[in-house]
């Protein structure tokens, strides 16, 4: 029973899966969404928080789209299961706006890791009159790029 065992978890690693019981979400690395932007996020601290890059896809701007930065906090996993919820800011160095995501990480049980988040877009706009459009919400899905 335990070379057959050995063997399921040899063949998992060359085939680029992982078992189910190590399905530990780890947000390092890069992702990308449904869209194509593409997101790095470096380690995480002690604390859980981490910082990161943010090159956006998709902008209602005529400016040149830059790579812009982030920090987040990882809330430490539940009893409940090893798929954290986290959050991060994006400050956009194109445009006077500032996104805000929230999400959870899964790992299904063949590995794959995915990022489930909801996001708010606030743009500047230049009186209160005008408050009524400057906040824009929606999802995004990332998954890990290899």
């Amino acid at each position: 029973m335990g070379s057959l065992c050995c063997c399921l978890l040899l063949a998992l690693a060359l085939l680029g899966l992982r078992p189910a019981a190590a399905g530990k979400c780890d947000l390092q690395g890069l992702w990308r969404n449904e869209l194509g932007s593409n997101m790095t996020l470096l380690a995480l601290d002690m604390d859980g928080t981490f910082s990161g890059s943010y090159h956006t896809a998709v902008a209602a701007t005529d400016k040149q789209i830059l790579v812009s930065p982030l920090q987040g906090v990882l809330q430490p996993p539940g009893t409940k299961g090893q798929q954290p919820t986290f959050g991060f800011t994006v400050q956009w160095q194109f445009a006077d706006s500032t996104t805000v995501f929230v999400g959870q990480c899964f790992v299904d049980r063949r590995g794959k890791e995915t990022l489930e988040t909801a996001w708010l877009l606030r743009e500047g706009v230049p009186s209160r009159r005008d408050v009524w459009k400057a906040t824009r919400v929606g999802t995004s899905v990332f998954t890990r790029v290899k």
